[in-house]
């Protein structure tokens, strides 16, 4: 079916396997993942993610089959939700948010779906949720946490040029700010001072927005050890492109530190 939108929420069509189900929903924003992202609904039934939580497919309108619809059903999907507008990331996430709060979920985790990370760790977003926190960000260079065939570029950059500029911009430290794995409070992505429904967040803005905004208007903000593991061998499963993909990245910081995104 095809979603009634408001401003702000790309035109998208859902399919709806259950009813809602739980407190809290997973979004998996995903584009041509292949058998990655199978791979990690595998991993998430195992360890019955799907008993706890809503997994939601937050589809960039892949063209690879991955998002057969009997199949993710099967693997424990609740909804598939297929991006049939402009934009990226910040798009796909910005449709399965509204999807999350229409539908009346208390609380937002995300994950990305090219089974680097270890989404078995889910439970330690809905633990911290519970105990009120509304911004969880998921790393894997606190004590816990691990860290396994990282690129050393990617590594370098995140201590030495994201994290800080992150942590400088919120206020707050964080240690693995590009990790997508977080949790989100339905307090926080409503706050007036938010609003996440907005067109500027078409990449990867609204990540870096979302990162900063919730220790900057003094919500409660924490971290979580999680473990994300790179392949041994074979190309790196990411959207970003060296030269130009990580340039467009370090503009969208400097926007953020510069205050940019942020509601007055």
């Amino acid at each position: 079916m095809i979603a009634k939108l408001i401003t702000g929420v790309p035109k998208f069509e859902y399919f709806e396997f259950n009813e809602k189900k739980n407190k809290y929903c997973l979004c998996i924003p995903i584009i041509n993942e292949g058998n990655r992202i199978e791979k990690e609904l595998i991993r998430a039934r195992k360890n019955k993610i799907d008993k706890i939580v809503d997994i939601i497919i937050c589809d960039g309108d892949s063209t690879d089959g991955s998002t057969e619809k009997e199949k993710l059903a099967n693997l424990g999907v609740n909804s598939l939700l297929i991006k049939k507008d402009i934009g990226k990331q910040g798009a796909q996430l910005r449709m399965g948010f509204y999807w999350a709060l229409k539908r009346g979920y208390e609380g937002i985790i995300t994950i990305d779906g090219n089974d680097k990370d270890s989404i078995e760790d889910v439970p330690k977003f809905i633990a911290k949720l519970e105990d009120g926190f509304d911004f969880i960000q998921g790393s894997r260079f606190i004590s816990g946490g691990r860290s396994v065939n990282a690129p050393i570029i990617r590594y370098l950059s995140i201590k030495f040029l994201h994290a800080p500029i992150i942590s400088l911009t919120a206020g707050r430290r964080f240690t693995d700010t590009t990790n997508a794995f977080r949790g989100y409070s339905k307090k926080y992505l409503m706050h007036p001072k938010v609003q996440p429904f907005r067109d500027v967040f078409s990449t990867y803005e609204l990540l870096a927005y979302l990162s900063t905004r919730a220790a900057q208007l003094n919500l409660r903000c924490c971290e979580v050890p999680v473990t994300r593991i790179y392949p041994q061998k074979g190309k790196v499963p990411t959207k970003i492109s060296f030269f130009k993909g990580n340039g467009e990245l370090f503009k969208i910081l400097i926007c953020n530190m510069c205050g940019k995104y942020n509601i007055k």
